[in-house]
Parts: C-alpha cells; sequence; structure tokens
C-alpha cells in the first residue's frame, strides 16, 4: 500500500516520461492523482442495434467483423483500415486512419464493441477511429467512462488506467477531510465509496452521491480555512484608535449619507477602536457611495495621531481619490499627498520625505504605495479600492509597511453574500445596499448592427442637448486578437471622427497611453471639452462625469455581467437621465441571455449572480484573482444551497474546535495546512 504523497513515477504503469506529463496537470503525487476528477462522462453502458444508430450521436454498439480489415495507403503520411461489422439488424463501416497495427487487431466472425461517434448517412452508419474491445472486456466500453482534461503526451486511456492504479495502491487510505460527525450527520459516502465512483462510477446514482459528497467537502473544507485565518488574524495585537467625534465629519458634508452608510461607517470604526487590526471589506454597488466610508474611516485615523494610505488600482482612479478626500478633509487641516508612478523623480522624493516625517497624514496612491522607498511614520489604516484588482500579497505589503494596521478594502463588484461569506471569510463584511438619493436607474437596451444608425444619431441628439458620451470597445489596436468583428478604440475613434461625426470634439483614453496623456484627457472631458470619449475599459472604474449621459459598448459580448454593469456605472452620475446601449457582437444566444439580464435590471447583486450562473467565478473575478483554490467538483453558479449547508457546518465545526486540534479533525487540519501553504499568495 503506497502513501499518499509517493511520488507518481513509482505508480505502476507512469514512469519518468508520463510523470512528467502529469505534471502539467498538477498531479506530481498519488494524493493528486486519485483527486484530479473527470469533468464530465461518456454513458457507454447503453448499447444500441445498429438499425437504431442516429448520425451526430454517441453510441455503444456489438458488432461483429465481417470483413477481413483492408489497410490502403492513400499518400504519404496517410494510410486507412477499414472492414464491416454487422449484427442482426444490419451493418456499419468502420474506419481507423492512421493506425496500420489495428489490421491485425481484428478477427472475422469475433464479436467486438464499438463506441463513437455516428457518422455517414441514414442507413449507411459509420464509425471513425472507434474505441473497441473484444465484447465482455468492459473496460472502457458497456460502463459509463471518466473524461479528464488532457495535456501533449497523456491519454484518456491512460489517465483512466493511471487513477484506477492509483485508487488500487491506496488501499483504503485515501483522502478524507471530513469530520465524522459530519459525515454521519449528512449520511455521506464513505471515502472509498466516493473516490471509485467519482471515477469510475457503477450507475449515475452512484456518480451523484459521490458528487454530493465532494461538493460539500470542497466548501466545507474551504469555509474552515476561511475560519481559522479569521481566527489567526483576531490574534495579532494592533492599535486601538481614540474615539473622535464622527459627527463633526458628517456636518461637514455638503449631502446625507444614507443609512447603509452611516452604518459601514460604524462597523469600521467599531473594529479601529479595538486593539485588534481591523480586516473589512465593504461591499457596494456601484455608486453607493463607499469612498465617503473610507474617508470617514481615515478622518478618525488621522485625528488618533496616525497616518492613513489609500491604494487605487489605476493612476486615474488615484488621482479622482485624491481629488476627493482633498475636498473632504482638507478643510480639517489634514494633509493629503499623490504618489504614483508617474510623478517625477523630484515630486517622489519629496512625496518620499513628507511621509516619513509625518509631515503628510493621508497618502493616496497605486502600488506605488508599497514600493520600497517609502517608509511610513505611522501608518494606521490601509485602504484598497476595488480589493479583486489587487493580488492578496499587495494588500499584505502594504500592510507591513506599518505595526498591523487596520485595513478596509472596498469592492464595487457586488457578490452574493453567502458567497462573500466564504471569499471574505478571514474579513468582516459591510454591505451598503441603498443608493444615494437623486441616483436614477438607467435605461439599457442591447441591440444589433441594424441599429447602428439610429444609435449615431441619438448619439448626436444627447450631444446637441449638451451632454457627452461614452463608446467602449474591448480592444487597442486591430492586430491585437484576430476577430474582423471586433471594434479597435484607435480604427473607431477615427473612423466616428472622420466620417461619423466630423464637427464634434472625440478623443481616445486607453490604458497604454502615458499617465500624462491620459490625465490629460479625463481632465479635459470632465471639464465638457470633448463630446465623445472612446475608451478601453481604463474607465470602467471611479471616473466621474455628471455630465456624461450615454455609454456605448461594442462588442459588448466581449465583456462579463459584472464589468459591464461597472462600465455603465459611469454614467448616470448627475441630474440628466441616462442611457445604455450594449452592441450584441456575434457572441449567439448566451450572449443574449447574458445581455438581457444587464436589460432588466440595474442591481449589482442579481447582475452578479447571474454572471456567476454563466460563466463561474474564475471569469467572475478576473484570473486567479479571486482569492480561491481552484475548485474540482464544486461550483459556486449552481451549488450556492449546498455552499450554505458547507458553511453552517464549518461553523459548527470550528465553533467545537476553534484551532481544529482533536484527533477528530486531525484530516480536516492537515487538508487545510496544505491547502493554505499551497495556496499562500492567495489566501495569507
Amino acid at each position: 500500500m503506497a502513501e499518499l504523497e509517493t511520488d507518481i513515477r513509482y505508480i505502476k504503469g507512469v514512469g519518468e516520461a508520463k510523470a512528467k506529463a502529469l505534471s502539467k496537470l498538477g498531479i506530481h503525487t498519488l494524493r493528486e492523482l486519485v483527486s484530479y476528477f473527470p469533468r464530465a462522462y461518456d454513458d457507454r453502458s447503453v448499447f444500441k442495434r445498429i438499425d437504431e444508430l442516429i448520425v451526430g450521436e454517441n453510441a455503444c454498439v456489438a458488432a461483429v467483423v465481417a470483413s477481413p480489415p483492408r489497410l490502403s495507403r492513400v499518400r504519404k503520411g496517410l494510410d486507412i483500415t477499414r472492414f464491416r461489422a454487422v449484427d442482426e439488424t444490419g451493418s456499419i463501416s468502420i474506419t481507423f486512419f492512421n493506425q496500420s497495427y489495428i489490421k491485425d487487431s481484428f478477427k472475422v466472425g469475433e464479436t467486438y464493441v464499438f463506441y463513437g461517434r455516428v457518422v455517414g448517412k441514414i442507413g449507411q452508419p459509420e464509425f471513425t477511429n472507434p474505441v473497441f474491445e473484444k465484447e465482455g472486456a468492459n473496460q472502457t466500453t458497456g460502463r459509463i467512462m471518466p473524461v479528464y482534461h488532457l495535456t501533449a503526451g497523456v491519454s484518456q486511456n491512460f489517465i483512466a488506467k493511471a487513477v484506477a492504479q492509483g485508487l488500487l495502491e491506496c488501499g483504503d487510505v485515501l483522502p478524507d477531510p471530513l469530520p465524522p460527525v459530519v459525515r454521519s450527520e449528512r449520511k455521506f459516502a464513505q471515502a472509498r465509496y466516493a473516490y471509485n465512483n467519482i471515477h469510475f462510477p457503477k450507475d449515475f446514482e452512484a456518480l451523484e452521491l459521490s458528487r454530493r459528497r465532494f461538493i460539500f467537502e470542497e466548501l466545507c473544507v474551504l469555509s474552515c480555512a476561511m475560519a481559522l485565518l479569521k481566527s489567526r488574524r483576531v490574534v495579532k495585537h494592533g492599535k486601538a484608535l481614540k474615539k473622535c467625534d464622527i459627527d463633526e465629519f458628517y456636518a461637514s458634508l455638503p449631502f446625507e449619507l444614507t443609512g447603509a452608510q452611516k452604518r459601514s461607517i460604524d462597523e469600521a470604526l467599531g473594529d479601529m477602536y479595538k486593539p485588534v487590526p481591523m480586516s473589512r471589506l465593504v461591499q457596494g454597488d456601484v455608486g453607493s457611495g463607499k469612498t465617503v466610508v473610507a474617508a470617514a474611516c481615515c478622518f478618525a485615523a488621522v485625528r488618533s495621531g496616525g497616518q492613513a494610505a489609500f491604494m487605487a488600482p489605476t493612476e486615474i482612479l488615484a488621482e479622482q481619490h485624491f481629488k476627493t478626500l482633498t475636498a473632504l478633509l482638507e478643510p480639517f487641516g489634514m494633509r493629503i499627498t499623490l504618489l504614483t508612478g508617474g510623478l517625477k523623480a523630484k515630486e517622489k522624493r519629496e512625496a518620499y520625505a513628507a511621509i516619513e516625517s509625518g509631515e503628510t497624514d493621508i497618502i493616496v496612491g497605486t502600488h506605488a504605495l508599497i514600493s520600497g522607498g517609502v517608509v511610513y511614520k505611522d501608518l494606521t489604516l490601509v485602504v484598497a479600492d476595488e480589493q479583486h484588482r489587487f493580488g492578496v500579497q499587495q494588500r499584505a505589503a502594504l500592510g507591513q509597511k506599518g505595526d498591523s494596521p487596520h485595513i478596509l478594502v472596498m469592492s464595487a463588484t457586488p457578490i452574493p453574500r453567502t458567497l462573500a461569506l466564504i471569499i471574505y471569510g478571514e474579513m468582516d463584511v459591510s454591505v451598503i445596499d441603498e443608493l444615494p438619493p437623486g441616483r436614477q436607474p438607467i435605461d439599457t437596451y442591447a441591440v444589433g448592427e441594424d441599429m447602428r444608425a439610429r444609435i449615431y444619431a441619438f448619439m448626436r441628439k444627447q450631444v446637441e442637448a449638451g451632454r457627452q458620451v461614452y463608446v467602449v470597445c474591448p480592444m487597442v489596436e486591430e492586430n491585437e486578437e484576430y476577430d474582423e468583428n471586433l471594434k479597435s478604440v484607435k480604427e473607431y475613434a477615427e473612423k466616428l471622427q472622420n466620417a461619423v461625426f466630423p464637427d464634434l470634439k472625440i478623443a481616445l483614453l486607453h490604458g497604454r497611453m502615458k499617465p500624462n496623456e491620459k490625465e490629460a484627457v479625463m481632465t479635459a472631458f470632465s471639464a465638457g471639452e470633448i463630446d465623445v470619449l472612446v475608451a478601453t475599459t481604463v474607465i470602467e472604474v471611479g471616473v466621474d462625469v455628471p455630465n456624461a449621459s450615454l455609454m456605448v459598448v461594442e462588442n459588448a459580448d466581449r465583456f462579463g455581467l459584472s464589468q459591464l454593469h461597472q462600465l455603465r456605472g459611469r454614467i448616470g452620475r448627475g441630474e440628466h437621465k441616462s442611457y445604455c446601449v450594449l452592441f450584441e457582437g456575434s457572441g449567439g444566444s448566451v450572449s443574449r441571455e447574458r445581455l438581457k439580464v444587464m436589460c432588466e435590471t440595474n442591481d449589482g447583486f442579481k447582475i452578479s449572480e447571474a454572471d456567476l450562473r454563466l460563466r463561474g467565478p474564475g471569469d467572475f473575478f478576473g484570473k486567479r484573482q479571486h482569492g480561491l483554490p481552484e475548485l474540482k467538483v464544486a461550483n459556486f453558479a449552481t451549488d450556492m444551497t449546498v455552499l450554505k449547508d458547507a458553511k453552517d457546518a464549518a461553523d459548527e465545526v470550528i465553533m467545537r474546535d476553534p484551532s481544529l486540534s482533536s484527533p477528530d479533525n486531525a484530516g480536516l487540519r492537515s487538508y487545510i495546512d496544505a491547502m493554505i501553504e499551497k495556496s499562500a499568495d492567495i489566501l495569507n
């Protein structure tokens, strides 16, 4: 019996070369091999007669070889082996390409089972390169077969055999992190049964029982891991702020805060007044007023004698936050400094000196805030805006610039609450679930190319009424990604200026421009000097132009719903009725279903749920930035009910045994330790 950490090179039938190929799939040990679950299944358990075959379907057929296999060499590099097989209802032509050895694998008069996609014509079915074996073998036919993700040098057949051998060598020692009490309460299958039937199910009922267990197991382990991380955070000692008169800050505002904003501020200040570092997420829809919440926390940090650092993902957004915080906090004598990569060397040196000496109270910037040259005098609070755009390591690096500072992260990507509790399990979550008065819903329309002339006319009408227009494209240059239907920002801006609106002021904005160029364009647009701004998603976050009342998104099928919602949030910020037009592109029916959601609701939470359902968390949060280890079986979009049950079970386990030190939780603890170590860059 092999140990679970045994190198797969030593598993019978694998060896050095195949082990190297398997490593590309993340399989290095016996544990990883048996935990490499199928992505789908082929039902080869149902046999059909030849006269029942339908062209285009996959099917299993038991048939007798009726003619000797004949090998033909069509040309160099192409040979064909053909023969005919029959059953009592008809005959089928079997063809193999470039497999000359196949000729000697069949004997006339013997029965074989073939599995593959039926091609040919009605009444004249054919198989091309089918899976086959002798009748009764039941190794690759006559059963439900797993389908795995592959890589070069690895076939389905090889992985299936390797997994079967791995399960055999494991004996009874299989990964099982579920505590016995959780397993028995929910009547889950034993680990041996679950592993056997997730890979090689005896029937679909056994497969479902196994999947149910693994879905729950993954989500429960993840919930426990997050809870454990949270408990570790609470052990740290932090600096408790002196209480300040927050009403003084409220009284200075030229507007009334919503109840949700005040609640979020109270929750954050409650954390900051404790000698434990705050770790709080403020989650709110586009335009819900998260920046004012952050400003209130900065106010409290500075009044307590400390410094606050406010990190934004882009220079444009950093500059906007700088202006907002200056307007809100400078009247209290608080000194605010902007620190971005675009500053000149002399300006940077001056900023560094002011930060280190304590001459400045609040530092707003991009990742420049964590550069080696920055030394803070007394960093008390860290604010990270649009947190999913930063790696956790970046936030941690900023946190290390101080002595366990309080951390507040903000996200305008609404996440279903149950999912938020898992993802941000190590954080406390505040939700701003109401918009400030005066924010109007934005009328949204998904249209095809046949509407282009009308949309251009509507754009002109908006400009003539004194409004401004955003046009968003997914690309910068024509050659960036080959698709003749995609709108390139540069080409499209030229076309609009030269052929469509020669009398209007049209400008271009994209991420590859120099910081001072971007700033000049945005300043001009904010000042009303530009009628139509053609841009990439660089304007997705933070740009605030109340006079912009129309957004046109080209190739909208190329964006996620949550991203489209972010983009749409750039308009409707003033007193004017606003509109968003989504050109459908060539995304097909799934794209139309997604865009329909955008037209039906302005509710970011409903949109995020649809985005999860239709695209999954990887795309939803951006590539590997959602702070989650990859799930093998569970799906955040479809398994939300199980997610809640798993979270409840995890809470019970942690409540009974906060450090997971009891013998019953040993398997769970070692599983979590391995997971945290493997995902250290995104979980710690």
